[in-house]
């Protein structure tokens, strides 16, 4: 049974008995699973998406939440892109990959996937500006009855452009021209209210961050303990393993 066809009965079911959508998904999924043995009930997890522009520090903030955060994981929606960058011929490689419908539909299955078998919070790293593209990601997943917190990160443009020359630790060839040229209309997008709620990174460390999001998500968090030395190699660390080079 779909996805669409899950959603279809269950809005049905609305109707029937004024349920809300998730209890009524449940128990649609939950009839259907004698006959198939296939669709899991929903797990108890939520989604927490971090947007915000190229070198704000959405991978960052990603990776010391999942650190602090017992039974918790990170889903980046980064890898399906550059996966379907790889498989196409290179004279197609032009363009956003977000505005391939595929990237899109692929990203929302996945989650939809993780967070009916995961029990624990699910994070998501990834700039998504364009409004529509929003809607029909965490929109929807938000109809399917998903716990979904959406942050966007922002910062001065000048801030941004440090960062994004900080992370390249010499070893990839930062900062793109289109991050830059593209930074002043990302950030005046990310502060339109659909994209609320917005968290100003201008004077807060990566910790700093994932303790206000954890607040905000009602997510309990252990206490950030590292000094500044360990800090710094964390992020370094995270830096080193998301590094994209030129082929990829």
């Amino acid at each position: 049974m779909s996805h669409d066809k899950i959603k279809a009965a269950a809005r049905e079911r609305m109707a029937k008995t004024g349920e809300p959508y998730a209890a009524a998904r449940r128990e649609v999924i939950r009839e259907y699973q004698p006959c198939a043995g296939e669709v899991p009930v929903p797990g108890t997890g939520m989604l927490v998406w971090i947007n915000g522009p190229c070198g704000v520090g959405k991978t960052a903030t990603a990776f010391e939440l999942r650190r602090r955060l017992p039974g918790s994981a990170v889903c980046d929606p980064e890898h399906v892109g550059y996966g379907m960058r790889r498989m196409l011929p290179a004279s197609l490689r032009r363009g956003f990959w977000q505005d391939i419908p595929a990237w899109r539909h692929a990203v929302l299955e996945l989650l939809r996937l993780t967070l009916t078998q995961h029990d624990g919070p699910v994070i998501a790293p990834m700039m998504l500006v364009d409004p529509g593209h929003h809607r029909e990601i965490i929109g929807e997943l938000r109809d399917d009855g998903f716990e979904v917190h959406h942050f966007a990160l922002l910062a001065e443009p000048a801030i941004v452009v440090r960062r994004l020359h900080g992370r390249s630790l010499g070893l990839e060839p930062r900062t793109q021209p289109w991050e830059v040229d593209h930074l002043d209309e990302w950030l005046r997008q990310l502060r339109q209210p659909e994209f609320a709620q917005q968290v100003d990174t201008d004077r807060k460390s990566v910790a700093q961050v994932a303790d206000v999001i954890s607040g905000s998500a009602g997510l309990a968090i252990r206490p950030a303990t590292d000094g500044p030395v360990r800090a710094w190699l964390h992020r370094y660390t995270i830096t080193v393993r998301h590094i994209r080079m030129p082929w990829d």
